[in-house]
């Protein structure tokens, strides 16, 4: 039997190892080409249009049929590191109440604001009591006197 070369795994360990070490990019969504785009006329088009054109959008608004915006990012994944984003487009389409288009406009990741979310947890101002204990608890208070007195 012929032993493996040593030299040659400690260069295919040597290479993987160092393969295991490079940024991975990777593009996720859709942002419309400036060729496309050129096609969209503020004014003239409609929602309908829009999305012959250029494609079904990422999100809509949907507050009174609100806008359409297309959103791409590029994520760098490095080894054992989270993910991050090293850049981001939003082309946003907006519309006016007729849904004729009214305005193209892009935003880049420098664009963007963080945005805190909070949990808030409405009380209640009856205390504890569920819904058994309330019902038990009406049971001694009705009397037959409330129903036959006119």
């Amino acid at each position: 039997m012929a032993k493996p070369a040593i030299p040659a795994i400690v260069a295919m360990v040597a290479v993987l190892g160092l393969s295991a070490c490079s940024a991975q990019y990777r593009t996720h969504g859709y942002v419309p080409s400036e060729e496309d785009l050129q096609e969209i006329v503020p004014g003239i088009d409609t929602r309908g249009t829009v999305e012959d054109v250029i494609g079904v959008p990422s999100a809509s608004g949907v507050a009174n049929d609100g806008g359409f915006y297309y959103i791409e990012s590029e994520m760098r994944h490095f080894a054992w590191q989270a993910p991050e984003e090293i850049n981001r487009e939003v082309l946003a389409v907006s519309f006016d109440s007729d849904g004729v288009v009214d305005n193209i406009t892009r935003y880049g990741l420098e664009d963007g604001n963080v945005v805190p979310l909070t949990r808030r947890v409405t009380k209640t101002t009856d205390g504890e009591l569920s819904f058994i204990r309330k019902l038990c608890g009406n049971i001694g208070g009705i009397s037959l006197d409330q129903f036959t007195q006119q």
